[in-house]
């Protein structure tokens, strides 16, 4: 097969790994994707899972491979507080949680890290559109939050959660207090509330 006519097929999924391209021709020589990638044809994204290279010129799309590489995921933690703007850095890698094992990607479109949560507290997201139609899985500004202080168990002075550095105009105005009460309840743990008690108090909220 030449590269035009793999690329005319696959180009407008974006991102794609082995089993997509097998679906469409069973008797597709692997070998290929070594080679187009050798000339910098293709991107290799990890093991089985590739890119066009000039996708890296379209805005969010490091987003939608974070969401495609490892499945199920969700853009949170860090990642989804700078998006939203509640933290004053910009964040480097790409931060997701994960039901699978915790797990890190390093290639051309980035440094993209996983975190394990157990499968009842994989909720909270919701879908953000790309300008190009695609859509992201991104943490709600509260499950990204709480995400952060399940993980993060360090956090737990008023001086840790001053740390955080939260954007207050944002905490105050578009900080959805009532929806953080209801993750709480549905992830039922004493202590994570005790820590959110003393975040809410850190903010004035």
């Amino acid at each position: 097969m030449d590269f035009l006519t793999f690329r005319e097929r696959m180009y407008p999924m974006g991102c794609f790994n082995i089993n997509q391209v097998l679906l469409w021709e069973k008797d597709f020589d692997r070998n290929n994707l070594t080679r187009w990638c050798r000339r910098g044809l293709l991107t290799k994204l990890r093991n089985q899972y590739y890119a066009f290279p000039d996708y890296r010129q379209v805005p969010d799309f490091s987003r939608y491979v974070a969401n495609r590489i490892y499945a199920p995921s969700y853009i949170s933690l860090h990642s989804a507080l700078s998006f939203y703007g509640m933290v004053p850095e910009e964040v480097v890698q790409l931060t997701s949680v994960t039901t699978l094992k915790t797990a890190k990607f390093d290639n051309a479109f980035g440094t993209f890290h996983y975190q394990n949560i157990k499968t009842p507290l994989y909720f909270g997201y919701e879908i953000k559109m790309m300008q190009d139609g695609r859509g992201l899985l991104f943490a709600t500004p509260e499950k990204a939050l709480l995400d952060l202080l399940y993980l993060n168990p360090y956090y737990k002075t008023e001086q840790d959660m001053e740390e955080l550095r939260l954007d207050e105009d944002f905490m105050q105005n578009e900080f959805r207090t009532e929806r953080l009460a209801d993750y709480l309840a549905r992830i039922g743990s004493k202590t994570l509330t005790q820590r959110v008690k003393r975040l809410l108090k850190t903010y004035d909220l």
